[in-house]
């Protein structure tokens, strides 16, 4: 390092940057853990998480450090949102989160640091791991892989390692936000709401070292924290689909430039025929108006998918059911349900549109929201063909 520039620990304390690691039972690492990261800083936070075995005696021994203390044990997202707390007391802006069992390698620190001072101030950064490598639990690989994919489910972003425990935390903008895991499954709950609110989520890699399988001290439960990631996911996906995914469509389209990026992105973009694109506009209108609430977006996904459509024409279409327009498809597909169901014909007009309507006349509603879903995706691809055929060359491949 050039004399002329700042030590680590002067960065550090510049930047409003600490270093919390959680522990339990980590007697074996944590006086090695604590100690390297004293090489770059002393803006240190240790939580106890309820250990019993000699974590206390241990961190006696460092006696520069803020430690938490508290019993018993409740779980490593309970021990990181107690570190988040005290480290906003201190007045800390930042925090970089490092496990205690010795996987984590604190010249790795410097990688966070970096993102910090080139004006990464906004972001939530995961140090990924290299799951290939030596040693590597297959366990860790698979759960990895299936927290990806949900992950992705949940936010639309895809990461390489949403289950490191290195990261990067953007305190000054997480102050206002609430949690409610306490286990392993926090720091995927974590990272959804982050997205959620706003807050960019990026990654750097990182090393890891894992030790061989009879020195490894694990304190995951696979059969128990696995079913509590899985119940998370559950509601997450439920939150996602009925609430996050439509509010962002809605933020989205409300500016005239997005609906300019899309029609040129995605309607114009050669490489598929006129055909498909209007195709998959039709298959997501009609998706998005079948009475299949909160499975439409996911419906649409999976069915464009399988079929080789424009993934990207048909999850926007399906998004004819926000909610300005849910009232205007329950009322159409009552007033189209009348063809089938003759003898409901009057209540449509004899009673008020609400959900006791609905219940007492839903084969009416079935049966006239499907009949309007696929009229609607007919007309849909009639109009988008013919659109596209004066504004756009017909692209030379397969439809």
């Amino acid at each position: 390092m050039d004399a002329n520039q700042p030590t680590y620990h002067e960065q550090f304390q510049a930047l409003r940057c600490c270093v919390i690691i959680p522990t339990y039972n980590n007697a074996g690492t944590l006086a090695s853990v604590v100690t390297n990261v004293q090489a770059y800083t002393k803006n240190i936070i240790v939580v106890n998480d309820g250990a019993t075995d000699a974590t206390a005696q241990i961190l006696a021994g460092f006696p520069g450090i803020r430690v938490v203390n508290y019993v018993p044990n409740r779980g490593k997202g309970w021990a990181l949102r107690q570190g988040f707390k005290a480290a906003i007391t201190a007045g800390y802006d930042f925090a970089i989160t490092i496990d205690a069992d010795g996987q984590h390698f604190a010249e790795d620190l410097l990688v966070f640091l970096e993102r910090l001072q080139t004006g990464e101030r906004d972001s939530l950064v995961i140090g990924a791991r290299n799951l290939q490598q030596e040693n590597m639990p297959g366990k860790n690989t698979f759960a990895n892989k299936f927290s990806n994919f949900w992950f992705y489910v949940e936010t639309g972003k895809k990461m390489p390692d949403t289950q490191s425990g290195y990261r990067l935390y953007p305190l000054h903008r997480m102050r206002k936000m609430w949690f409610v895991c306490r286990k392993y499954e926090f720091e995927i709950e974590v990272m959804v709401r982050c997205v959620w609110r706003g807050i960019n989520i990026d990654w750097a890699p990182v090393k890891v070292y894992y030790p061989p399988p009879g020195e490894r001290i694990s304190h995951f439960r696979p059969f128990r924290d696995f079913s509590r990631i899985s119940v998370l996911n559950t509601v997450l996906v439920t939150i996602a689909f009925l609430y996050i995914h439509p509010r962002n469509f809605l933020f989205y389209f409300s500016r005239k430039e997005n609906w300019k990026k899309m029609w040129r992105d995605e309607m114009l973009r050669p490489g598929e025929s006129n055909i498909r694109k209007a195709v998959s506009a039709g298959v997501g209108v009609c998706i998005g108006i079948l009475p299949i609430w909160g499975l439409q977006m996911l419906t649409a996904i999976l069915v464009s998918t399988v079929f080789k459509l424009n993934r990207g024409i048909t999850f926007m279409c399906s998004h004819i059911s926000f909610p300005p327009m849910v009232p205007v498809i329950i009322f159409g597909s009552f007033l189209m349900g009348r063809i089938w169901v003759k003898e409901r014909t009057d209540l449509l007009f004899s009673k008020g549109l609400n959900m006791h309507t609905i219940q007492e006349n839903l084969l009416q509603y079935i049966t006239g929201s499907i009949t309007l879903a696929i009229l609607a995706g007919l007309l849909t691809t009639v109009i988008i063909y013919l659109v596209l055929a004066v504004f756009r060359k017909p692209a030379r491949v397969s439809a």
